[in-house]
């Protein structure tokens, strides 16, 4: 029976390189897979992106892609990505001029477009498409569409396959879903397609790829079993070999850290998981129901019995938009009498914003390590603790009133309690907003570049 070998490279943009390498070189992979992408970071992108034509996609990229490929492409690896962010075309140019350094010949790498909808609003909206607020049904885009800095769809495996139908060695996507990454590859080497589609082995390869799409985090990275994790500091990155009828095994590289078993599975199963009956993606929706996880050895795992359904005919869409400013500081209060004199330096900083005519949209502060995760559930020490830090935090309209508020803060070192020592201030970060909200998937096209190493044509 067929069997196709999937290593996770990355679960976000910074992730850690080594695990990746190690994988290329000992995975004896197929193909390997690389998240980075958040929801905020295509709005950071974007701006990046305006201000540098030849920038927009993830930085790392480059010197990854320069460790890697030598390794790759002598073992034969794929690679597909979803960092070319706002800038795909960018992105596979900087891979190709890595891998024409590397002398390596005849290396194909794909970019994918058509995910941004960022100048596609009007038209969108012209052709009938409300773009509604998933979380709030009753807001009007009209209210943030003179501040949209960016506007992606999640899009799905289809560019993938037609990008390794057309024989790339390295795949550049945008805002591919994460599960897209993986669950390409398989449709491609399984000879799949959604025209008659076996809805149930796409919601396997969705499980599948939901399991490892976050690389360390499934091989016992954010665990409640953090106790017993051997090594995290040298955390092994899952492979999942995944066979033709729909079954799989996950695994990690004999000697590396980290520590798979079914609950650090069950635990990443559940992850970012609304409802597990119904886990859409843009190709289908996964069952986490109905999946059967058990141990098959030492840092194995077998699943089985995966199902799904019919893929949504509608996207989702993320249009970041700019919302205000945070301001930021922190003061640190020593002991005695700790609690008493935090409460004295908040009274400060409110009467001082008060004199001022400074009126946050959000006021809040924190007394780290007694309530700045719990909040008002937090249970209040008996006794004053040696130090506190009092982090206070505002959301304002403008740069400015971030600024103000700031130097606001500076004031208690000298008007309040004896020791009170004011921290270093956090720079003033605009506020980027998150508006969900669906598209149909017909009204998002997208499309396949490839250049070839050694070559000046590019193939479409």
């Amino acid at each position: 029976m067929k069997r196709v070998r999937l290593g996770a490279g990355s679960g976000y943009w910074g992730d850690m390189l080594e695990p990746a390498v190690e994988l290329a070189k000992h995975g004896q992979l197929d193909y390997l897979g690389f998240d980075f992408l958040a929801e905020l970071t295509m709005s950071l992108l974007q701006r990046a992106k305006m201000k540098d034509s030849t920038k927009g996609f993830i930085p790392d990229i480059v010197p990854w892609m320069r460790t890697l490929l030598p390794i790759t492409h002598a073992q034969g690896t794929k690679l597909v990505l979803n960092g070319g962010g706002t800038n795909c075309v960018a992105a596979a140019d900087a891979v190709v001029a890595e891998a024409r350094r590397a002398g390596l010949s005849g290396v194909r790498v794909a970019a994918i477009t058509g995910d941004d909808l960022t100048d596609r609003i009007s038209e969108l909206r012209s052709a009938g498409v409300s773009l509604q607020n998933m979380e709030d049904p009753s807001r009007s885009i009209d209210e943030i569409a003179d501040r949209i800095v960016a506007a992606h769809a999640y899009i799905g495996s289809e560019s993938i396959i037609e990008a390794l139908e057309l024989g790339a060695e390295v795949v550049i996507g945008g805002r591919l879903a994460d599960s897209a990454v993986y669950v390409g590859p398989l449709m491609h080497e399984f000879g799949w397609d959604f025209k008659n589609a076996d809805w149930d082995l796409i919601g396997a390869a969705i499980t599948v790829a939901h399991v490892i799409e976050c690389a360390g985090i499934c091989c016992g990275g954010m665990s409640s079993q953090w106790k017993n994790v051997p090594d995290p500091w040298n955390m092994g990155f899952p492979i999942a070999e995944f066979a033709a009828d729909g079954t799989a095994q996950i695994s990690k590289l004999p000697g590396t850290g980290g520590l798979i078993n079914e609950w650090t599975i069950k635990e990443h199963l559940l992850y970012e998981t609304h409802n597990p009956s119904d886990y859409r993606m843009p190709d289908g929706i996964a069952d986490l129901t109905t999946v059967r996880v058990k141990d098959a050895g030492s840092n194995v795992v077998s699943l089985s019995d995966m199902s799904g359904k019919e893929r949504p005919e509608m996207l989702k869409v993320q249009i970041g938009y700019t919302d205000g400013w945070i301001a930021e500081a922190r003061v640190l209060i020593p002991f005695p009498d700790t609690l008493a004199k935090a409460d004295r330096c908040e009274e400060i900083i409110r009467k001082r914003l008060d004199i001022i005519g400074l009126k946050p949209r959000d006021l809040r502060f924190d007394r780290v390590g007694i309530d700045a995760l719990a909040g008002p559930l937090a249970r209040w020490p008996r006794r004053d603790p040696q130090e506190i830090e009092l982090r206070v935090a505002a959301h304002v309209d403008s740069r400015e009133e971030a600024m103000q508020l700031t130097r606001e803060v500076t004031h208690v070192t000298t008007l309040g309690p004896v020791g009170t020592a004011f921290g270093a201030p956090v720079r003033p970060r605009e506020v980027i907003a998150l508006w969900p909200t669906l598209v149909p998937r017909d009204l998002i096209p997208t499309s396949v570049l490839i250049e070839e190493v050694g070559s000046d044509v590019a193939i479409a």
